[in-house]
């Protein structure tokens, strides 16, 4: 079996009210942290884990996605008139030869799982993944998303990336119920979403990284709304992992939670100071800084 996932599913239809002004005409995953977008980071990631057809769940005001995927002719045109063959290279790879991006609508807020099953019609009949954006993991070496493709192909497993949260913040997360843990996986026992402290099963989160069996699709046609008229992807695994094994997986890698202005500002940091061209002049100014 092969351990690379073919498709992956980026739900991009928020509105991103947590970061206005700025997204009042700009997407959020549009936002870069140093010098690229949100969205290509998730893509550089889910590329890496071997995918090959790339699907957006969009919503109005997000055709700035499509057109970052797009060839830009007349900047190509322009950079190769230049001789600036260095930032044409650039351009030219936002996407590798041989991906292919895909995009449908969602065109109502009415939550994660229903997004998810939005890009039905575009997923083949096989465990595919599924990235938020939002949620930036800093691993060059073993992106999360090859972590859990990897562990799916060992195991036949679906996967679902957790990390350890302090327990009054579980409130803001998916919060799983496992058996013991063996290496970094663990049979999922139960999921909930965003319980109080008091309820929650553990201190386990759920990251915006799954790799899941396309069973999940017929469990949302059938999954009801939660008291807030969203259908939830959490509400969908519960049911899933009574018919087929799913595993939390505790993930390598360094999460940012880009949804948040300060989990922002923390990424920009971070990889402002491992940038090749900026990051030792940057360390410097923000030591003088201090």
């Amino acid at each position: 079996m092969s351990d690379s996932i073919q498709t992956v599913v980026f739900p991009v239809a928020g509105l991103g009210t947590r970061f206005l002004p700025a997204t009042k005409v700009v997407p959020k995953e549009m936002l870069p942290v140093v010098d690229k977008p949100l969205i290509q980071y998730a893509v550089e990631e889910a590329v890496a884990a071997g995918a090959r057809k790339l699907v957006f769940v969009t919503g109005r005001t997000k055709a700035a996605i499509a057109d970052h995927f797009d060839m830009a002719y007349e900047l190509e045109t322009e950079l190769e008139k230049r001789g600036k063959q260095e930032l044409l290279a650039q351009v030219k790879s936002t996407l590798p030869d041989g991906v292919e991006c895909l995009y449908v609508r969602q065109r109502e807020a009415l939550g994660l799982g229903h997004a998810i099953h939005c890009a039905r019609s575009l997923v083949n009949e096989e465990a595919f993944g599924i990235i938020l954006p939002d949620d930036l993991v800093d691993n060059d070496v073993d992106p999360v998303m090859s972590q859990l493709a990897r562990h799916h192909a060992e195991t036949g497993a679906s996967a679902i990336s957790v990390k350890a949260v302090p327990k009054e913040q579980t409130s803001a997360y998916g919060v799983v119920d496992t058996e013991p843990f063996s290496g970094r996986s663990a049979r999922l026992r139960g999921i909930v979403e965003k319980p109080a402290p008091e309820h929650a099963p553990s201190d386990l989160a759920v990251v915006g990284r799954y790799v899941l069996s396309s069973r999940i699709f017929s469990i949302l046609d059938r999954t009801e709304p939660d008291h807030r008229g969203e259908i939830q992807i959490t509400d969908a695994i519960a049911e899933l992992l009574r018919e087929q094994a799913v595993d939390a997986y505790r993930f390598e890698g360094r999460h940012f939670d880009c949804g948040s202005k300060l989990g922002f500002l923390q990424a920009t940091v971070a990889l402002g100071c491992r940038h090749p061209d900026v990051g030792a002049s940057f360390q410097s100014w923000l030591q003088e800084r201090e």
